[in-house]
């Protein structure tokens, strides 16, 4: 066991592995994991699949059998990530069994979807039906067209992972779509309880877009504020979820035994190398919350990470006069909010494209 990263679970932040593979479930490199690394859950995407899909040859059998079935590309993708993301449910499904809202394995809407409300959730459903486990948690993305299809699902029972949250007033949507959803699901008789949720704000990205305007300003001043903007973005989303849970509407919720949508840092691999590894971690401990993380990280943080207790809570004041000087100093934050979020859904289709022409030829 690992004494860090159980002192960083104790801490009350739950340790998810963003990443997942067939070989990583039949080696028993996934229970390994939860064993002796804390890991209570995992996250996944298509580029992650992509990348398991074709460094190995664990899914050929699979594959061949659905072409010879007469299968395209699409059904053929869609099997194998249920099956994966269903074995990987089975194999958290003690963790889910001992705890509140871990134990839960997300997998993603088709990222081509991310501006079609109706198509986002009829996929939405589809997933939940095909992997058909209580804790899976189906990743829908904070687009302004993924909102109300967050509501949507939530409404029919379904968990939800929301994904590519930026800015803390798009993540103050995704929790007025969270809880308008629970309050849909209460009026249509679905029991609260078993509606899990987390909201996935980018970390690391944040830092890469804002650093590089720093950079072009090139002023003392704006080159002091470097690597410093993605922690405070956090800290300020995390004061936003503390005043939904002093809420009465969320309190009117919980009372019949809804569970609160925990905040979710992702992308929290470190992208510039002059900045610790483990910055996205060790900055951002606080209760009630998931780190995400690569196996990368994972390790960085079980070798030298550092623990200072509580790094979030009563924060925001700083957090916002931190943003205060970033925009004395020439940086347009709704601009980069609207650049990141474009950027990241571009990004996604992209990793689906990769996921189609990996499949493409594994199916040749």
């Amino acid at each position: 066991m690992s004494e860090r990263l159980k002192a960083l679970a104790d801490a009350g932040v739950s340790i998810w592995l963003d990443d997942l593979s067939r070989e990583r479930i039949e080696t028993g490199n996934l229970a390994e994991l939860v064993a002796e690394k804390s890991v209570v859950g995992v996250t996944t995407n298509p580029t992650i699949f992509a990348g398991a899909i074709s460094n190995g040859e664990r899914y050929d059998e699979q594959v061949r059998a659905l072409v010879a079935d007469g299968a395209d590309v699409d059904k053929v993708i869609f099997e194998l990530t249920t099956d994966d993301v269903r074995k990987a449910c089975d194999i958290l499904a003690p963790v889910a069994q001992r705890t509140a809202d871990d134990g839960r394995v997300s997998i993603e809407v088709e990222p081509t979807l991310a501006n079609d409300t109706d198509a986002t959730i009829a996929s939405a459903k589809a997933l939940w039906a095909a992997v058909d486990r209580p804790n899976a948690l189906i990743k829908i993305p904070a687009t302004v067209e993924g909102l109300p299809a967050i509501t949507a699902v939530i409404a029919e029972g379904i968990s939800v992972n929301v994904t590519l949250i930026f800015s803390t007033e798009r993540y103050q949507a995704v929790m007025d779509a969270y809880l308008a959803g629970l309050e849909q699901a209460q009026a249509n008789g679905v029991d609260l309880t078993t509606i899990r949720s987390v909201a996935s704000f980018f970390v690391s990205r944040v830092d890469t877009e804002i650093d590089a305007r720093l950079e072009k300003i090139g002023s003392d001043a704006a080159l002091a504020l470097q690597g410093k903007a993605a922690v405070a973005n956090a800290r300020l989303a995390y004061t936003a979820f503390q005043d939904v849970v002093a809420s009465e509407r969320w309190q009117a919720l919980a009372a019949v035994g809804a569970h609160v949508q925990r905040p979710l840092w992702a992308s929290t691999g470190v992208k510039n190398p002059a900045y610790p590894d483990t910055l996205y971690v060790t900055d951002l401990v606080v209760a009630d919350t998931v780190n995400t993380m690569p196996e990368k990280t994972m390790d960085a943080f079980a070798d030298h990470g550092e623990l200072a207790g509580d790094q979030v809570t009563g924060r925001a004041d700083d957090a916002q006069a931190l943003f205060d000087q970033l925009t004395a100093v020439g940086i347009d934050l709704d601009d980069v909010f609207t650049v990141l979020e474009t950027e990241g859904v571009d990004k996604f289709k992209a990793s689906w494209i990769e996921l189609l022409e990996t499949v493409k030829g594994q199916m040749s």
